[in-house]
């Protein structure tokens, strides 16, 4: 039994029998992927194997929690801001205080003054980071569309090695200091959980297989536009890196994924080999972490960073404007697959960019060629 299965053991799932419908988006979805705290909590040394087992305990227990609790609370609307209004961020840090009741008391609202404390100050901007991004390239606000309030809370439990966002608010941990360091560091892992929102307010694609991959995906793409529209980069002068500066200095590698280069993020001695295919020639048939979301997502990651340097200019103008518009166009079913996901891609580019022959479209269909996937 992987420490993955005992963890969901201990939560009450089964890890046998028949496979289980696709779980909601409101399943709590976390940045790092199953496979690497495995490979932490099966080591000798128990000061890397604790902290990852009692981290997939608790990622397990929260799969639990969101599955019993209903849609309404996390998709309930927040109003319709008044006429003529204009969009206007508003964050609130909490401090768990290393515990687990969410979210702990308030340490910074919105337009307080800096903390004396990092991780709440690194949680605010990157809060506003995405919330900007959305905002200026795609007119959205907030990430469900109405001005919802964003919630975050930080040191979340002890040396836990995961950031998360629960279907109502971000929740980052501390890290181990040993494999992982504070999850608030990197923006895009911001960027990355707080999509988890926007997909659960637009297309709700179901968790598991390729619906999954692509959830998985969708966050990872417009991460890396909210760390790139941040630092000004073009789609050339990014590191298309997803969780870069969170792995501490013990480990060999850059990042938890890369969207360049799927496959090369890490090749360490204790986490292994990054696993993610950038083809469809490698894609994994497993029934692992919901059928492999995490590792399968580097095909339509690829498949992104393909198109976005063949346009060039800033990613986020053509490149992650087809992908907001098949997002949020109503046209994607939550059991989509990446084929169908390809044929919106290029249904959108042609729409907004003038038609099939189109340089847009013609470079979406190259991109989605180039890893595997047909898009016709």
């Amino acid at each position: 039994m992987t420490a993955t299965e005992h963890a969901s053991h201990q939560a009450g799932l089964s890890s046998s029998g028949p496979s289980a419908p696709p779980a909601p988006l409101t399943t709590c979805c976390t940045i790092v992927p199953p496979h690497v705290l495995d490979a932490l909590a099966q080591h000798d040394d128990e000061a890397l194997a604790g902290p990852a087992r009692r981290t997939l305990e608790r990622d397990a227990q929260l799969r639990t929690s969101r599955r019993t609790a209903t849609l309404t609370a996390a998709a309930a609307p927040a109003g319709e801001p008044p006429a003529g209004a204009a969009a206007k961020v508003n964050r609130a840090i909490h401090d768990a205080r290393h515990g687990t009741d969410l979210p702990g008391p308030e340490v910074r609202g919105e337009g307080d003054r800096a903390s004396d404390d990092a991780s709440v100050n690194r949680a605010y901007s990157g809060l506003g980071a995405t919330f900007e991004l959305y905002q200026k390239a795609y007119g959205r606000n907030s990430i469900d569309g109405r001005g919802l309030a964003l919630v975050a809370s930080v040191h979340y439990d002890r040396e836990y090695n995961n950031a998360f966002w629960n279907g109502e608010q971000m929740v980052f941990g501390d890290g181990d200091g040993e494999v992982f360091v504070d999850f608030t560091l990197p923006v895009d892992v911001i960027g990355h959980e707080l999509t988890h929102g926007v997909t659960q307010h637009t297309a709700n694609l179901a968790y598991s297989g390729q619906s999954g991959a692509l959830n998985e995906s969708v966050s990872d793409v417009f991460g890396s536009l909210i760390k790139q529209y941040s630092l000004g980069q073009s789609a050339d002068e990014a590191d298309w890196l997803i969780g870069e500066g969170l792995l501490a200095p013990r480990v060999s590698g850059k990042a938890l994924r890369s969207m360049k280069a799927p496959g090369t993020a890490y090749d360490d001695d204790v986490l292994g080999k990054d696993p993610q295919p950038a083809t469809m020639d490698g894609y994994v048939d497993t029934t692992d972490d919901n059928g492999g979301v995490h590792i399968n997502s580097g095909i339509p990651n690829h498949a992104f960073y393909l198109l976005a340097t063949e346009l060039g200019g800033n990613a986020w103008e053509k490149a992650g404007q087809i992908w907001y518009d098949v997002l949020t166009g109503g046209d994607l079913a939550e059991n989509a697959g990446f084929a169908a996901f390809a044929r919106l891609t290029v249904t959108a580019a042609a729409g907004r960019f003038g038609g099939t022959g189109s340089a847009e479209a013609r470079a979406v269909v190259k991109a989605w060629n180039e890893v595997g996937v047909s898009s016709s």
